[in-house]
């Protein structure tokens, strides 16, 4: 028996790749919902979403989807939808090709000749900075106006306190990144072609729901692992009341909640994890009409406002006037104690400020998002008890196609120690 600790999109998934290869397990979630950070829900008669806003519809979830059966329930954004970076007062349109790169006017005359040089620069180097990285290689004025707000937006987080080979490493390895950023895309032909922006019609929590209705009966929810420690061969876990015997144990979990688990069987284990950084976010959702079209904007490092990005949800998916406003993040932390009063009322000023629009706001919450930056250091050399492992977004790739490589990759091997 494997016992998965979390119900959210990694566990799910997970129990799905073991159920189709005939591995006994069960999914314990605390929560009374499946899903995890991915939850939708309608307001005022307004889908939201909490957590991820869209995916991305690669060969992995086109599986997936058709695997569970709700192709139908797929939506995908309409074709050519563009990004902005606001900068110096205006939105400026984020170039996909060398033509829009040519035409761009995020970047001046010189900032674009400075990128044009980056093929002669030299490789990555993995104790560098992400910011140093980016900087070197196509000049200050491309990593603070696009790179730095694009790539640290994924992680709300601050390039200058991230590490190549911590965060970006894995990323260039993966599209097929060496020495230079600009060589890939010109084999291309100097366009890229992402898979298309997704979601599902009521919401991007019809994922997490179907993988849950196609594993109910190995899925508890409303059960918290109160405790793990070793027996035998094996782990027990102590849950509200009962236990649980398990031959093998895999954590989902946020990093400290795994730290709080692992400290009986791994202390060394949650020593390192529980220093891991989580970066404070704020989620605005309002409601306005912009007349913009596009995925959304994101805000140029130089530029001081506690806006880091915006989805335009009304674009993306026809979901009127809905906008998801982001604030904070590892360079404005004081989104934490602020209150949800004050978060509305910034998050209406930088809103209008960028797009001349007033809104209305339909929700305010809060998220912590791992901040993947040198804190990381510590899970060098983290050694795991045999028979536990750790499948979340803050031990390898983040981003649900990542979870879903993740979970496919785990229950492999899982399958195979069993014998299924």
């Amino acid at each position: 028996m494997i016992a998965i600790v979390g119900g959210g999109l990694t566990g799910l998934a997970l129990a799905h790749q073991l159920a189709r290869r005939g591995v006994p397990h069960v999914v314990l979630e605390a929560a009374d919902r499946p899903g995890g950070v991915v939850r939708s829900a309608r307001v005022d008669g307004h889908l939201l979403e909490w957590g991820p806003q869209r995916t991305r519809l690669t060969a992995g979830m086109e599986e997936l989807v058709r695997s569970l059966g709700i192709e139908g329930e797929v939506i995908t954004a309409p074709p050519g939808l563009p990004l902005f970076v606001y900068r110096a007062g205006r939105l400026r349109r984020v170039p996909f090709s060398a033509g829009d790169f040519l035409r761009s006017d995020i970047f001046s005359p010189a900032g674009k000749l400075r990128v044009l040089l980056e093929p002669f620069t030299g490789a990555a180097r993995a104790e560098e900075s992400v910011a140093g990285f980016f900087t070197r290689k196509v000049g200050r004025e491309a990593y603070e106006n696009l790179l730095g707000p694009l790539y640290g937006g994924l992680y709300a987080s601050d390039p200058a306190t991230m590490e190549v080979g911590l965060s970006l490493g894995h990323a260039l390895r993966e599209f097929g990144i060496g020495r230079s950023l600009l060589r890939p895309l010109l084999h291309r032909r100097g366009r890229l072609r992402p898979p298309p922006a997704t979601s599902f019609r009521e919401g991007m929590q019809t994922l997490p729901l179907a993988l849950y209705e196609a594993n109910r009966p190995n899925v508890r929810l409303s059960t918290s692992v109160e405790g793990l420690r070793g027996a035998g061969s094996g782990f027990v876990l102590d849950l509200h009341g009962d236990a649980l015997l398990a031959e093998q144990v895999v954590l989902t979990v946020p990093a400290p909640a795994a730290a709080q688990l692992l400290d009986g069987p791994a202390p060394d284990a949650a020593r390192r994890i529980s220093s891991l950084n989580y970066n404070p976010l704020a989620v605005v959702h309002v409601r306005a009409e912009t007349g913009l079209r596009g995925l959304g904007y994101q805000v140029s490092l130089a530029e001081p406002l506690w806006t880091r990005g915006v989805t335009f949800n009304d674009s993306l998916f026809g979901r009127t006037g809905v906008h998801t406003i982001y604030l904070g993040g590892a360079k404005n932390p004081q989104v934490e104690t602020a209150t949800e009063q004050e978060l509305a009322e910034r998050a209406l000023r930088e809103f209008r400020l960028v797009t001349g629009a007033d809104a209305e706001v339909l929700s305010v919450d809060r998220e912590r998002m791992p901040a993947w930056d040198r804190s990381w250091r510590a899970l060098r050399g983290l050694r795991l008890p045999t028979g536990i492992r750790i499948a979340a977004n803050w031990e390898s790739r983040p981003g649900i196609p990542g979870r879903l490589a993740q979970a496919q990759r785990l229950a492999a091997e899982l399958g195979q120690g069993s014998g299924a």
